[in-house]
This record gives structure tokens, C-alpha cells and sequence, in this order.
């Protein structure tokens, strides 16, 4: 443990409120590394201000102020004076470019850090290449959560390559408990008999309900896997919207192509992050048809640590997280229609090898992705750059 004095102001983009479950998955990150990060050092995040939280709290160890959000600028001003007062080590910056150039004009001498999530907000029609470099060289370091992603920024600015550093995102393991352990098998069981789904075999997916997570390739496979397991059952949990039921045009149609199997598909409109690990507990198989370019997927993580094997496209970050034909299968995303019924026919056809594969997924996410782990890394990078300087 380093004897420096080290705090940091985390300022999130203001889009949700935090902590709270009606967020995006950048909100449930900063949360999660959050709070192990606070045992380190003293963590100070600012957020949007609701009617439903204090506008001062602390929540396991981490200070929470809020600010009126009424658009990003006018949020990232507000901000930026709490800073002030807070008198942080370094200012970390959640997934905006834009908020890094803002506070480096103000704060010039300061260290500032920036987090980035996905791909969105370094892409057009978000930010040209031009106005993400000036941004990029305001941060003394970039953050990203997968090699692919680091990848995709060297390519974007060369000139700042030598500042940006992978560090994978986590789970709470103690929460996500392994269907394989006697505690997962009793409660697996326990909530397969309250659901009435003690005799189907689950297949599961959880995410957002929009194209380019690949729904849709999920139900035109299910048309093959329920003539060899009519006992299969396909449970969709999510919507188009973080926290909200309205329906697009897209999830329109996926309902319209599930009601034609109306057996063997279920869709869950909203689940609070709190329950999912209940969900994933009484699934057999989970999928994760995303399109290309995905930074991360912490649904991957998520199920590897309650001990399901998954099948996910080889895409962008994900390929660091699922180990091929060990932990489950990754198909390629120009081949979807031929190799997920193949793969989900082969894990629902072979109970040893799903628990295998379970297993070996739990084991490794215990391994390389908790948020214990990724804390501590967070810590040394700060602290390291302190020595340095």
C-alpha cells in the first residue's frame, strides 16, 4: 500500500443518475470499481441530480455529489466547480472526450484521466477524428477496458498510443455464485421450481434490445434448436431503453417472431442489475449475438461467473474475455446463421460439457475479471504516475 495521500474526483457523464439500476452499464461500472477503490483512496463522484437522490450522500465508502444536469455543457461547468473545491489528485473522466478538453483548460496543471467505455463517443457522427485528438492530448492517461478498444484509438490518434493502457472491467463474484457450487445448484433449483421451468433447458440472452446486439439471430435459430430439444426455452431479458418498456419498431418484430414460437420464447421486459444474477443462475446456455466492434460485454463475464458456458460473436473485446472451446464458443459474425444453432445443439446435447465449460469460465473470471482486481490496478496506475512525476 502506498503511504501518498491519493484522491480522485470521478466526473460520469451525466446521462443517469448513479448509483442507482435505471443507468447505463458506464454508471454500474464507475459504481462497482468504486467502491473497492475506496479502501485504497478517497473516490468522490459527481453525477446527475435527481428528485430521488440527496445531492450529498456516501455510499460504501464513496462520496457522491450531484449536480443539475440540463445539457452537457451547462452539466460539466457545474461540475467543474465542485472540483474545485474538492481538490483532487487526478480528475477521472468517464467515457467524454469532450468533458477531458473542458476541465484541462480549466484546471491546467492538474492530472486528469480519462475512462473510455465503447467505441460510440470516439466515432463519428459523435466526435471527429480531428477535435478526439485535441481531446485525447488533454489527458495525462486513457483508460479502456479491452485491447481491442486500445487498438481502435492507436489507429484513430498515433500520437497519444503511448498514454492509453488496457485495464479489463469485473464482477462482484460473491454475488454472481456458480450454479456448480451447492449453494448455486439449491437456489438454481429452488427458483426453476418457481417459475415452472424445472424441466426445460434455458437459453438465455440479457441486453438491450436494439440491431447490433443481434436478437434477432438468437430467434431464427431457435426454429432449428426446438426440433432436436423441444424442451428448449429462450428467455430475452431487456428492452430497447435503459429502464424503460416503450417498444421500437425493432422490438416490435422481435415479439412478432417469438409469438410464432410461443413455447419456447419468453421476453423479460426490465430486470434490475441487482436480480440478473438470478436469471443467470437457471440458464443453461447464454448467447452473445453482438455485432461487431464491441468493446467489452460484461453480460460475458457476468454469466462466466455463475458458471455458464457462452456462445458470443468473435467480437471486438469479447474475444479477451471468452476463451474459444473452453469457456464457451465464439462464432464469427459473418457466419451467425450457420454456427449458433450448431453450437447451441452441441451444448444442449451434452450436460458434461456444459458443467465443463461453466467451470472453467467461473474459474477464470475469479482469475482475470473481479472488480477487487480492477481496482487495484486503477490504484497502482495512479500511484505510479505520481512516482514518476
Amino acid at each position: 500500500m502506498c503511504s501518498l495521500p491519493i484522491s480522485v474526483a470521478i466526473v460520469t457523464p451525466g446521462a443517469f443518475p448513479i448509483p442507482s439500476e435505471m443507468s447505463s452499464s458506464v454508471e454500474q461500472v464507475v459504481q462497482k470499481t468504486a467502491a473497492p477503490l475506496a479502501k485504497r483512496m478517497t473516490v468522490q463522484i459527481l453525477g446527475r441530480k435527481t428528485r430521488f437522490q440527496q445531492s450529498r450522500e456516501v455510499k460504501d465508502g464513496v462520496r457522491y455529489i450531484r449536480v443539475r444536469y440540463i445539457r452537457p455543457f451547462s452539466y460539466i461547468k457545474e461540475a467543474s466547480m465542485q472540483v474545485a473545491k474538492l481538490k483532487p489528485t487526478y480528475i477521472q473522466v468517464e467515457n467524454r472526450p469532450r468533458f477531458v478538453r473542458y476541465l484541462r483548460r480549466r484546471y491546467p496543471k492538474k492530472k486528469i484521466s480519462l475512462i473510455l467505455h465503447s467505441t460510440y463517443f470516439i466515432s463519428r457522427p459523435h466526435i471527429a477524428v480531428r477535435e478526439l485528438a485535441v481531446c485525447l492530448r488533454a489527458a495525462d492517461v486513457i483508460v479502456v477496458n479491452s485491447d481491442f478498444l486500445k487498438k481502435t484509438l492507436e489507429r484513430k490518434v498515433p500520437s497519444c498510443a503511448h498514454k492509453i493502457v488496457t485495464q479489463h472491467l469485473g464482477v462482484d463474484v460473491e454475488h454472481f455464485t456458480s450454479r456448480w457450487t451447492p449453494q448455486g445448484a439449491e437456489a438454481r433449483q429452488q427458483r426453476l421450481k418457481a417459475l415452472g421451468y424445472e424441466n426445460r433447458q434455458i437459453i438465455l440472452f440479457v441486453g438491450r434490445l436494439i440491431p447490433r446486439k443481434g436478437v434477432h439471430h438468437l430467434l431464427n435459430a431457435m426454429t432449428q434448436v426446438i426440433g432436436a430439444h423441444p424442451e428448449a426455452l429462450l428467455l430475452v431479458i431487456g428492452g430497447a431503453f435503459y429502464g424503460s418498456k416503450r417498444k421500437t419498431v425493432y422490438v416490435r418484430r422481435l415479439h412478432k417472431r417469438g409469438r410464432l414460437m410461443p413455447n419456447h420464447v419468453r421476453f423479460i421486459p426490465y430486470v434490475a442489475h441487482a436480480d440478473v444474477a438470478k436469471w443467470y443462475q437457471i440458464a443453461d446456455i447464454v448467447v452473445v449475438p453482438s455485432a461487431p466492434n464491441e468493446a467489452f460485454g460484461l453480460v460475458n463475464v457476468e454469466a462466466m461467473a455463475t458458471g455458464v458456458p457462452v456462445i458470443a460473436t468473435r467480437s471486438g473485446g469479447i474475444q479477451e474475455v471468452v476463451a474459444d472451446g473452453t469457456t464457451g464458443y465464439l462464432m464469427d459474425p459473418q457466419r451467425i446463421a450457420q454456427e449458433l444453432p450448431r453450437y447451441l445443439l452441441r451444448l444442449l446435447g451434452d450436460a458434461e460439457l456444459r458443467q465443463v465449460m461453466g467451470e472453467q469460465g467461473n474459474q477464470r473470471v475469479r482469475q482475470l475479471f473481479t472488480w477487487e482486481r480492477a481496482a487495484e490496478l486503477r490504484h497502482e496506475l495512479y500511484v505510479n504516475m505520481l512516482k514518476r512525476n
